[in-house]
């Protein structure tokens, strides 16, 4: 009778733990799911078109819509909650010497500003997301705006709906356990400047960031996949840790759903994307990444990249998918292995 009564309490604790395993993990979905639905249309929406608005003048680089731009983005993030970092401000300024590329003929006229926020890890804090997109682009020309709805308001509204996310999670006790920053860069259109002086002046050591997820146009779809609007092209994220291909994967088998295109991660892709965002900056210093991508389509680098041609249900489908995978590794027990040479 004893061993029969010893036995039974010997169930009742295992059963009691595998309940409270499937409690708390339960618990961690319903987190996840709770503060990606901040993420919505009507937001997404005023951003894009704040952000490619004729206020901004095509935020090309150093010029005064950039400036705007750049001011509107910090407001954001105070709105949000989302902390500066460096010295009481959101901007770090990039001198007119950092703002050039001889291959390009391109100089800067005047300084430049990458913007960048954060949110501290609550158990795990020196170990740092870094979610990523640049909001410059080609300015005006010939006396026409080139609004870069899609290239790259549509990246910028993504880490900016992120951040709120994250920020809220933070607020209501569920905040990640590694840091995250968001870092909105400048120059890319000029060679990836705003990122590659990130990379040589950053603000955290470089060491410290376990992964970067870079998202650049992401608002349309691409013309290789005319009239599909549910798929997302994926660069990189096996490149240099196998778990960051498997958590994005698992986190669009979980949630989201799409068709994750790995066309442009091959090696042998003629257009080189994996090099042409500003992802690259941190993945040749050994950071694992992911860059996110529509492809291009007609309006590609030109005046027509308007916000009235944005998909906005797939963006703000997209963006999830961002949060649902910047989620899980915040929120993991172990740093991403650095796993491929």
């Amino acid at each position: 009778m004893k061993k029969i009564t010893f036995l039974f309490i010997i169930l009742l604790v295992i059963t009691s733990c595998k309940s409270k395993k499937e409690t708390v993990e339960n618990k961690s979905i319903d987190f996840a799911l709770t503060y990606a639905n901040t993420i919505t249309t009507d937001d997404v929406e005023e951003h894009v078109y704040a952000i490619a608005s004729d206020e901004f003048e095509g935020r090309a680089t150093g010029e005064i819509g950039q400036k705007y731009a750049a001011k509107y983005l910090a407001g954001q993030y105070s709105k949000f909650g989302v902390k500066k970092y460096i010295e009481n401000t959101y901007y770090q300024t990039i001198p007119i010497e950092a703002l050039v590329n001889k291959k390009r003929g391109y100089a800067s006229k005047n300084p430049s500003e990458n913007v960048i926020a954060f949110i501290e890890g609550t158990e795990k804090p020196n170990e740092i997301l870094v979610i990523s997109s640049h909001y410059d682009h080609m300015g005006i020309k010939d006396g026409q705006i080139y609004y870069g709805a899609d290239d790259n308001a549509s990246g910028t509204t993504a880490v900016l709906e992120i951040a709120q996310a994250f920020a809220k999670a933070k607020k209501e006790g569920h905040g990640p356990k590694r840091s995250i920053m968001f870092i909105n860069f400048t120059g890319e259109e000029r060679g990836l400047l705003g990122s590659k002086y990130f990379a040589a002046n950053p603000v955290v050591p470089m060491t410290s960031i376990v992964a970067n997820l870079n998202i650049d146009m992401i608002g349309r779809i691409g013309k290789e996949r005319p009239n599909d609007e549910n798929y997302v092209y994926v660069i990189g994220a096996d490149r240099l840790s196998t778990e960051l291909h498997n958590i994005n994967e698992k986190a669009n088998e979980k949630y989201t759903k799409m068709d994750l295109d790995y066309t442009y991660n091959e090696d042998d892709d003629p257009n080189r994307f994996y090099f042409r965002s500003d992802h690259y900056n941190f993945a040749k210093n050994g950071i694992p990444i992911i860059f996110y991508f529509n492809g291009v389509h007609v309006d590609y680098h030109k005046p027509t990249d308007t916000p009235d041609k944005i998909n906005l249900e797939l963006l703000t489908k997209r963006v999830k998918l961002v949060f649902y995978t910047a989620w899980e590794i915040a929120n993991r027990e172990e740093r991403l292995i650095v796993d491929v040479k």
